[in-house]
């Protein structure tokens, strides 16, 4: 039978979500420059709560539409790199078109240009010593939030330095004491809060002219919601692994609840709670990371913190928990076989998770390790055990290997992103600082692994003829492996400034088209990747600090994903949010009104 089916309350929603579109009006108009036209430009419309920001991008001749489902007192912004942002308040009537001019200024103040630049810019003012210093700091000061933005470029002197870096390490960036040493004196020097002056070129692609994007706020200034996805209702679905919750978005009328993972006889912070969390964001206990929907409607969600499995039915809204042993440390990224195998990494025990829903059996499989690495998984959980005694101390620093045998980041191999071959069914996954990707025979379990050409492996994507996708964090680029033949291609990814880098976190095949979609992290773009042309398409985010994990699709055509940089409150505007890029215009959402049978 089906699982879902159409119900008084879904009829019910499906009215709010009627009159909702009901507000729609429409705004056009063009965005100029000394009697110019901007290509390229922004425009964006927020509700009068700045809960919601829909935007889109002028075309070649300044000129924009906007159709946008919020209705009353709006606020409209223009903005373009280089300009001042110019702002109009309008109030848009139900099924109202509104015609609204913009005529934007370059910045001629330097310190008001400088505050304008994303972060890519400011970290250029960096005066690394060594290439390998860099490469340390990129791998290890970049994984959680942007750097250079304006909460994290305060002017500081070492001593300040010093403190924001131990705090780093605490939460595992793993340095060297010369690496410590070296990046705590670069950024003292480097930020120093005089005003960049970046030359930055930004393509005018005709592409981009026709997108949109679509914001939704959501949690407080402290949520850190890592991952999310759309659903086979075409909610959008968040994991906030601050405070334990996962946030449900209905998009077609804007409504979003909340529903707070069970509680489980462990301190703040888990297994890791001798850990100092960061910037005193992480208040749960499970800490749930990522996830990932099943045939029967089912999400499972790695709970990072609590060593545990999750499922969560979002008809029932009921959670059951799965204990996998406290000494398989942070579970991280899942997929789903289409066995209905859920399969994760064990980012902290250099381990790869089977659980079979049907038996409930847990597999742990050790991928391989070298010898320092071995060293980490065989010591860490009785590391972590000792330090929880000490409660938010970081008592593994003092004991930390990587540190008193100098070798860094090294110590860890680190499994990170997971997917399944379409083809064959083979588990691949990707160690984040070992620099290899690995295959596992979903049936032996046997493991083979493979050098990446470009460091920093991190969430790759099978596209669906088997060929595996994978950003190189550390590297700035895109590689393309072929599981037949174990080739590898590279491709560096398009920057702003020669002298500027990159940080892909994750990335995305769209199954219809076959581009690949990758965020970008440092500048505050998505990227558009053709593999028939091997071409590029930049998409410029409005929103200041938008920090993006796993990419999704949904039935819409949109590109979604959560605005996730640690702490939120250094997002422009202070909160995370629910975001949908259409690069070919909105299309009607239809929120699925279903429910269990």
């Amino acid at each position: 039978m089906n699982r879902y089916r159409i119900t008084a309350s879904t009829f019910g929603a499906a009215l709010l979500a009627a009159a909702s579109c009901a507000q729609a009006g429409t705004i056009a108009g063009t965005v100029t420059t000394a009697g110019q036209p901007l290509a390229g430009a922004m425009v964006t419309a927020f509700d009068g709560a700045q809960k919601r920001r829909d935007t889109v991008y002028t075309d070649a001749l300044g000129n924009y539409t906007l159709n946008v489902d919020f209705g009353g007192k709006l606020t409209l912004r223009a903005r373009a790199p280089y300009f001042k942002d110019a702002t109009q308040d309008i109030t848009l009537a139900v099924n109202a078109k509104a015609t609204q001019v913009f005529n934007l200024e370059r910045h001629s103040v330097a310190e008001e240009l400088s505050v304008s630049l994303p972060a890519s810019a400011h970290l250029t003012t960096l005066p690394w010593p060594s290439h390998d210093t860099r490469a340390a700091f990129i791998s290890q000061c970049n994984y959680c939030h942007q750097v250079g933005n304006a909460l994290t470029r305060a002017p500081k002197d070492e001593a300040g330095w010093k403190q924001t870096v131990t705090r780093m390490e605490g939460y595992f960036a793993a340095l060297t004491p010369q690496e410590e040493k070296d990046i705590t004196q670069v950024l003292a020097k480097g930020f120093d809060g005089k005003p960049v002056a970046a030359k930055e070129l930004y393509p005018s692609q005709p592409e981009v002219a026709s997108a949109k994007v679509k914001e939704w706020v959501v949690g407080d200034a402290m949520s850190f919601i890592h991952d999310a996805d759309v659903g086979e209702d075409e909610r959008m679905y968040g994991s906030d692994e601050g405070h334990d919750l996962i946030w449900v978005l209905d998009r077609s009328t804007g409504q979003i609840t909340q529903n707070k993972l069970p509680d489980i006889d462990l301190p703040e912070g888990g297994v890791f709670s001798g850990v100092q969390l960061p910037i005193g964001v992480f208040t749960g206990k499970h800490g749930p990371h990522s996830m990932a929907q099943a045939k029967d409607g089912k999400f499972w969600i790695t709970n990072a913190l609590s060593s545990t499995l999750a499922s969560f039915d979002p008809v029932t809204k009921k959670f059951k928990l799965y204990e996998l042993g406290r000494t398989h440390l942070y579970p991280h990224t899942v997929r789903i076989d289409k066995e209905g195998i859920v399969w994760f990494t064990i980012t902290a025990s250099n381990e790869v998770g089977r659980f079979d829903p049907k038996t409930e059996k847990f597999t742990a499989i050790q991928l391989p390790h070298g010898f320092w690495q071995g060293v980490t998984d065989y010591m860490f959980p009785y590391i972590l055990k000792i330090g929880s005694l000490f409660p938010k101390q970081n008592f593994q620093l003092g004991v930390a290997h990587h540190r008193w045998a100098n070798v860094g980041r090294g110590a860890f191999a680190f499994p990170y992103g997971i997917d399944v071959n379409p083809v064959d069914g083979s588990i691949w996954y990707a160690k984040l600082y070992a620099h290899k990707i690995g295959r596992i025979d979903p049936k032996t379990l046997a493991i083979t692994e493979y050098d990446t050409p470009l460091k920093g492996p991190r969430r790759l994507r099978f596209d669906k003829s088997g060929i595996l996708w994978i950003p190189s964090f550390d590297e700035g680029g895109l590689m393309k492996f072929d599981s037949k033949t174990a080739r590898f291609q590279t491709f560096k990814l398009p920057l702003l400034a020669h002298n500027e880098y990159e940080v892909p976190y994750a990335l995305n095949v769209h199954p219809k088209t076959g581009d690949v979609w990758i965020t970008s992290n440092m500048s505050d773009r998505i990227f558009r990747f053709d593999p028939k042309t091997e071409t590029f398409v930049t998409y410029a985010m409005p929103t200041r600090v938008t920090w993006l994990r796993d990419l999704v699709f949904a039935k819409d055509g949109g590109i979604c994903s959560s605005s996730s940089n640690l702490p939120a409150y250094g997002i422009e505007g202070g909160l995370a949010s629910f975001i949908c890029l259409y690069p070919d215009g909105e299309k009607p959402v239809t929120t699925a009104s279903v429910a269990k049978n």
